[in-house]
């Protein structure tokens, strides 16, 4: 109930960490979330921020809806992560660490379902896909990331 994936960014840690937590630009990236805005006057990412997003799952128009997520990791430059929540309740906790490495940085973004029976029996009968799904969806967003991290500054 969970998976990763890492991608090179020739880009310094900074930068990317900073591209990763404007959640106010995840529609420029994520397949799924077209957009997302913070929350209860929150403008930034710190750990208890809230925002929500406007999620296209699968790319369906019929399956359109808001989530609210809550930040639970905000460490700059190397992790943050949010959890999805369903009403009080975690449901999927999104993370990104960040590494440097040579002259650029390694970035994981990864998924893990919360361990609750709803999940258990959504991970066995749809599992298999919505992973596929996920991880395909996880390499589209850091490589549209990555396209703009590598983009040099303008002088």
């Amino acid at each position: 109930m969970h998976d990763s994936v890492t991608i090179y960014m020739e880009a310094p840690p900074e930068a990317v960490w900073d591209l990763i937590t404007d959640v106010t630009k995840i529609g420029e990236y994520s397949p799924e979330t077209f957009e997302a805005e913070w929350l209860d006057g929150a403008t930034g990412p710190m750990v208890g921020a809230r925002f929500r997003g406007h999620v296209r799952r699968n790319g369906k128009k019929m399956l359109t809806y808001w989530t609210t997520c809550k930040v639970v990791a905000c460490k700059r430059p190397e992790d943050f992560a949010f959890t999805v929540m369903m009403g009080k309740r975690p449901s999927n906790t999104w993370s990104y660490h960040v590494d440097a490495r040579g002259t650029g940085t390694d970035v994981t973004e990864s998924f893990r379902l919360a361990d609750n029976l709803g999940n258990r029996l959504y991970w066995k009968l749809a599992g298999r896909r919505r992973g596929a799904t996920n991880v395909k969806g996880m390499r589209q967003t850091l490589e549209r990331i990555k396209a703009v991290a590598e983009v040099p500054a303008q002088a």
